[in-house]
């Protein structure tokens, strides 16, 4: 081949080459990242006497809407939905509703604008016009946060009322609304100068004001609304560390600007039959969506079970259990129950409700099998014995049936002492209703090993099973093992809950506060934090607030700092709550912005 065969070749295998990788190599530039650009609108941003419901605004590039429902929000806000769609570079808003004389409308467009190549998103752009003869211009603005973690909320109803009475929330839809955003921030735009109450609300049914089951939040402070001058410090820099000069501009703030909303759920949630089961062929489950006052009503249709079931019931009767005892109930395809309740209607007023349940029997396929003698049968029993026993810890006994009988003289508990097992009186405490949980607590000694037998037949269920020979052996844990932790309180409260949570801010120890110092012993070696809660009616839960008794939820603090325990070590730490503004008390790696699902 000739050396210009060669070359002929090669290129065209390059060509081939470079074709085929059109995704490798240089791309056109620099990603773009800049989000769209408002070129014109009609009319004009922040016109006044408009009398027209429809709004184009053009943008520099063609820009796409998502989740419009989620992040628009129109102030006054709408009786009826607006249309709102993307045309290319054009946004188009049709109002649907009439427009109130000598007012201000807002369009806050959130997260909704982005644009159509890169998904660039346009944030919190507002757009505004009035209808009379001036604009309000004032805004006021703050933080939504969660009573309960103080995490910060996102999406979010805030809403102000000119009406400052605490029955406006409940009776009459906000003067002006917006959503909270990223870390929780809201501003309210376009208000007037004047006096108002600030409320949040996660409006499940769209009609802006509280409704009940709604999570909410106040604040009994009154606000109003104004100016501020004030000089800011503008730095201009040479490069990334050296100062070119700092000028000194003129500018104005709104206020208010440092509104803090605690948002949370009260304890009204609809009263409604969730679902109903029939998991095996001896059970029927009832479950209810929330806790009933009273024993609902429960009525065999198509069977006598009168002495032939028992009833397993939760402290707050949401959740029912009959255990079928008779092999005639068993064994009966379909049993028909009628069970009346109360039930929430649309207004949140409780009203009696009957309905009919059918309890079906599952049949499954029966495998071939070869004829084999039968394997006897034992009750099962689960514990929570380990080799490294909590020396906090109770042992857990549990069964998959209810416990008809026990012999508690073949429960058998005992300590090892120098390679000899010595007996120890143990007392087995019922846990539950129908004999399923049982217990046994004990003051262990550190580092020492003790035996639990259980002699077959101990234990007999309603179905007649009975355990077989169980033996298991314990070792309580070192205190060597452990941490502890002293807290003292600065500006003592005899309310005080402290909390010890985990880096994923799950609680793994209460305590109530004690005198001068709490001290949390056994608390395993690792990394912790530890919030506070001021216990205000006593019953050592956090407890939620309520818009109807206008009654706030009991207090939160964080202490800001990590906590790092090391085995056999005590730490103490001296903590003012007070010391430290509510927003920056929560340590930034427990932080997240939450956005509460749908539904309540």
């Amino acid at each position: 081949m000739t050396l210009k065969q060669i070359i002929f070749i090669f290129i065209s295998i390059f060509v081939i080459y470079a074709c085929a990788n059109r995704g490798q190599g240089p791309q056109g530039g620099a990603k773009d990242e800049v989000p769209p650009k408002v070129i014109k609108s009609t009319p004009a941003d922040k016109s006044v006497n408009i009398s027209g419901k429809k709004i184009e605004i053009e943008f520099d590039e063609n820009v796409v809407l998502k989740d419009i429902a989620k992040n628009v929000i129109i102030s006054p806000p709408q009786r009826t939905n607006p249309e709102i769609r993307a045309y290319g570079k054009r946004v188009v808003v049709n109002l649907n509703d009439s427009l109130e004389e000598n007012t201000t409308y807002s369009i806050n467009f959130g997260d909704a604008i982005v644009d159509n190549n890169e998904g660039n998103i346009l944030k919190d752009f507002v757009f505004s016009f009035a209808t009379g003869d001036q604009i309000d211009t004032l805004q006021l603005s703050g933080t939504l946060i969660n009573a309960e973690d103080l995490n910060p909320l996102k999406g979010i109803i805030v809403g102000v009322y000119r009406d400052l009475s605490d029955s406006a929330f409940v009776s009459k839809p906000f003067n002006r609304v917006t959503k909270s955003g990223d870390e929780g921030k809201f501003t309210v735009y376009n208000v007037k100068e004047e006096q108002y109450r600030v409320f949040a609300l996660d409006d499940q049914n769209r009609d802006n004001f509280y409704q009940k089951g709604e999570g909410a939040g106040f604040i009994e402070t009154v606000f109003e609304t104004k100016i501020e001058n004030y000089v800011r410090q503008d730095t201009v820099w040479k490069d990334s560390v050296t100062v070119d000069t700092i000028h000194s501009v003129e500018s104005v703030r709104y206020l208010p600007n440092d509104i803090v909303l605690k948002f949370f759920k009260d304890d009204s949630k609809r009263q409604y039959l969730a679902k109903s089961e029939r998991s095996a062929p001896h059970k029927l489950d009832i479950f209810f969506n929330t806790e009933n006052e009273e024993m609902p009503e429960i009525k065999p249709l198509n069977v006598d079970w009168e002495n032939k079931v028992l009833l397993q019931k939760n402290a707050t009767l949401d959740t029912l259990s009959y255990w079928l005892t008779d092999s005639t109930l068993i064994n009966k395809d379909t049993i028909r129950l009628e069970v009346k309740y109360l039930k929430t209607d649309s207004v949140f007023v409780l009203q009696p409700e009957t309905d009919t349940l059918n309890f079906f029997m599952r049949r499954t396929a029966r495998p071939a099998t070869t004829k084999t003698a039968k394997k006897k049968e034992f009750l099962t029993i689960a514990t929570n014995l380990t080799s490294r026993f909590d020396v906090f810890n109770s042992i857990n006994i549990q069964f998959d049936t209810p416990i008809k009988s026990i012999e508690e003289s073949k429960v058998k508990f005992s300590q090892l002492v120098d390679t000899v097992l010595v007996p120890l009186d143990v007392k087995l405490e019922k846990v539950d209703s129908v004999g399923m949980n049982f217990k046994i607590t004990h003051k262990w000694i550190p580092e020492a090993s003790y035996q639990l037998v259980v002699d077959s037949a101990a234990f007999f269920s309603i179905y007649d099973l009975h355990n077989d020979n169980f033996k298991s052996e314990l070792r309580i844990k070192s205190l060597d093992d452990y941490s502890s932790l002293k807290l003292h309180l600065e500006k003592y409260d005899s309310t005080a809950v402290f909390q010890v949570v985990d880096k994923n801010d799950k609680v793994v120890r209460t305590v109530p506060i004690q005198q001068s110092v709490t001290n949390i012993p056994y608390l395993d070696p690792g990394d912790y934090y530890v919030r506070m809660f001021l216990d205000r009616n006593g019953n050592g839960k956090w407890d939620t607030g309520s818009i109807i008794e206008n009654r706030q939820p009991e207090e939160v603090f964080y202490y800001g700092k990590k906590l790092t325990l090391i085995k056999n070590w005590e730490f103490e730490e001296t903590w003012d709550h007070t010391s430290v503004p509510l927003l920056e008390q929560k340590p930034e790696e427990l932080k997240k912005t939450v956005e509460p699902k749908a539904g309540n």
